[in-house]
């Protein structure tokens, strides 16, 4: 069963502040269209939502293109409540579904250091590391990170029922073309701890480190790609 990887669903957009966060986040909404090994497989929509002063919802849609509406199901979504505590991204509620439609509930307790609730049919019950995030959170805490020229090496990650260490490098520079036009680009790429996957991101400067192209490498083969096609901010 082929599935859009977790770690390229993601989007953001940011602005350079006068105060002590460096980022000031923007609601907006973005489409990418993906590609498995150069076949169209599918279309994101991914939107930020701000709900009051400190607290933002991300939420991504997917759905199949073409033949993979046979291998997907009609959508997958992926959603993360978070607030801004301090200038850092604080995951607050994560929940989604896979490819088997089993639904991935996930309540974060700060008070108490524990995450909670229900992924692939079972109960939750886990510690939290300090910093931890969700799969949405983490991307948007990397991009804050890396607009603020402090992006993190290592990251403790709850994936569904686990927590993983993930580790993330900032690569270089590119110029790349989008249909969004030609546009320099930072280059990130974040990695499970002794995982043979990765994700690469190139994210926009100018268009306040919007994440515009992405892809998922494999034993140095690439598997998807990530596009984007449009944003309305």
């Amino acid at each position: 069963m082929m599935r859009l990887p977790e770690a390229l669903l993601f989007a953001l957009l940011v602005n350079a502040a006068a105060h002590a966060d460096p980022v000031d986040l923007k609601p907006f909404r973005a489409t990418y269209g993906a590609e498995w090994k150069g076949i169209s497989a599918a279309s994101a929509t991914l939107e930020l939502r701000k709900e009051s002063a400190d607290t933002y919802v991300y939420e991504n849609i997917n759905k199949p293109r073409g033949l993979f509406r046979m291998a997907l199901p009609d959508s997958l979504l992926q959603a993360s409540t978070f607030k801004i505590v301090d200038g850092r991204v604080v995951p607050q509620q994560f929940r989604g579904s896979d490819e088997k439609k089993r639904p991935t509930n996930l309540n974060f307790d700060w008070t108490r250091k524990r995450v909670t609730g229900e992924a692939k049919g079972h109960g939750v019950d886990l510690e939290l590391q300090d910093g931890a995030q969700d799969p949405i959170s983490l991307q948007i805490a990397s991009l804050r990170n890396l607009a603020s020229g402090n992006l993190q090496d290592h990251v403790w990650l709850v994936d569904s029922d686990k927590i993983k260490e993930y580790e993330l490098r900032r690569e270089g520079t590119a110029r790349i073309e989008t249909a969004l036009g030609e546009l320099d680009t930072i280059i990130y790429t974040s990695k499970r701890a002794g995982g043979d996957r990765m994700t690469r991101t190139w994210v926009a400067p100018a268009l306040g480190y919007l994440p515009v192209k992405a892809e998922r490498v494999r034993n140095d083969k690439v598997e998807f790609t990530l596009l984007i096609e449009s944003v309305d901010k």
